[in-house]
Parts: C-alpha cells; structure tokens; sequence
C-alpha cells in the first residue's frame, strides 16, 4: 500500500513507523526538516521537506500514486484542505484528516471526510478511567 502522511509530528511519526514496518510503502512530508527527527533510524520509507498545500510537494511525494493520504499537521484547517485535495483532485482512496476541534470534526465527517478527533478519543478514555 502507497501511504502518504502530512505532517512528521509524535503522531505521524509513529504512524509512518508502524506502517514501514509492515512494508507499506510510506512517504511522510513536514515543512520542518528537523521533525524527521522523530522517525526510528530504521525507518525504511521516505521523508520529504514540503508544504503539503503545495501541488509540487504532494507530487513529489507521491500523491498520485497513493492508496491513502493522512494528514496530522497541528492544524485543522491545513489537514481538512489538503484532506480534500487529496480526495478530490488526485482521487485518493482513503483519506483521513485528524481535526482537534470536536464540532468542526463532526461537521467534516458528515461532509464525507474521514475523521478522527484526538480530543473525542482522549475525553472518552478519560471517562472510561472514571467511571471503571
């Protein structure tokens, strides 16, 4: 599977690394050359310095050949736009954006994005905590 990744924070950084590893083929794109930092030494896929909301950088990572585009940028403007991009323009299989803000999450996943919102899933395994 072709997976490209936006973003080479803690998140898409252990993601590209679980998928490297089970021979995926991953590249991850940062605007940040520092952030590539965070990927294991082993890390068998390739890192590009770019801005995913730039149609040459996306190429260069291979957008159009990709099953699946993620996008985990510490914004959510950023990975909604290139999310739709990515599922619009290059026609990408799977695309999932991560979107903080609980409301906005919502709104996207019924517009036809797949979402996750990391705040949903932190608050649920809080009250999980509690409550057991």
């Amino acid at each position: 599977m072709n997976v490209v990744i936006m973003g080479c924070g803690r998140v898409g950084a252990k993601l590209a690394e679980m998928l490297d590893a089970e021979g995926h083929n991953v590249t991850i794109l940062d605007l940040d050359p520092y952030s590539f930092r965070q990927l294991p030494e082993n890390f068998g896929g390739t890192a590009i310095v770019g801005n995913g909301m730039d149609e040459e950088a996306l190429r260069k990572a291979g957008i159009e050949e990709a099953d699946v585009f993620v996008s985990v940028t510490p914004g959510d403007n950023r990975n909604v736009m290139v999310g739709q991009i990515a599922k619009h323009i290059y026609h990408v299989p799977k695309v999932v954006c991560r979107i903080h803000d609980p409301i906005r999450e919502d709104m996207y996943r019924n517009l036809g994005l797949d979402t996750v919102s990391p705040t949903k899933v932190v608050a649920g395994l809080l009250k999980e905590k509690i409550e057991g």
